[in-house]
């Protein structure tokens, strides 16, 4: 079954080197879906001045691609040393994942005044202005706190349908973890505090290896994982979860 699905991933501990991590895993995950035939839509990207990811949701649409994502959810963990690193240490950082079902248009009652809505200009690297018009959309919803944007189109209108869609995605995750206004149990068990503890898979460079914590299982193959070949990985998950 063809689904949609919205993946966001976030910088956790380690400053600059676990915004840069944030941006293998989401470079990762695109070389995947391209293997896979998936698409892979950027919908949301806040970068730092080094080219890294602070945040970024991505929509991902294909055959069954929740049941194929679900199980990133989670803290992921690097172990190299930073490009930013003068003495050659090895650091430790980490970036998290949240998978989430794109909900259906019509299961998500918005009442047009608990929302906020806010235009600005798409903005690249370092925040300087990429567009001279304000196409972005910024929504915020006011009973429970959760600001959402978009700004991959170029037209405002397409950018706001789509925040809506965020939107109802991330309303329907607290309506699942019956909390309405608090942090939905859902994310909150899927990404935990982003400590460096609470990881389920370790990227360690110096050992070319990666390390699935949840089957206590390893492979050596860390560049080839990186450039999207995860299917070692997730057949390991089929029928387990």
């Amino acid at each position: 079954m063809v689904e949609t699905i919205l993946m966001e991933i976030r910088a956790g501990v380690g400053g600059k080197e676990a915004a840069l991590f944030a941006r293998d895993l989401l470079r990762m995950y695109q070389k995947y879906c391209e293997k896979k035939g998936f698409d892979f839509l950027i919908l949301d990207q806040n970068e730092d001045d080094l080219g890294g990811i602070k945040s970024a949701t991505i929509q991902i649409r294909g055959e069954n691609v929740f049941e194929i994502f679900k199980n990133e959810a989670g803290v992921h963990r690097v172990q190299r040393v930073p490009v930013t690193e003068k003495s050659g240490r090895i650091h430790t950082s980490t970036a998290s994942l949240a998978i989430l079902p794109q909900v259906k248009f019509d299961e998500i009652k918005i009442n047009p005044q608990d929302i906020e809505v806010e235009f600005f200009r798409a903005s690249g690297r370092g925040g300087q202005n990429v567009n001279k018009v304000e196409t972005a959309v910024r929504i915020r919803h006011k009973p429970t706190g959760i600001v959402v944007s978009c700004q991959t189109e170029r037209f405002q209108h397409r950018n706001r349908e789509i925040a809506m869609q965020m939107l109802k995605a991330k309303l329907w995750e607290l309506e699942e973890s019956k909390k309405i206004g608090e942090i939905g149990e859902l994310r909150k068990s899927q990404i935990g505090t982003q400590e460096r503890a609470e990881k389920i898979r370790t990227y360690n460079f110096p050992q070319n290896r990666v390390t699935d914590h949840r089957i206590n299982k390893s492979w050596y193959q860390l560049e080839d994982i990186l450039d999207g070949d995860l299917d070692i990985i997730f057949k390991h998950f089929t029928n387990k979860s």
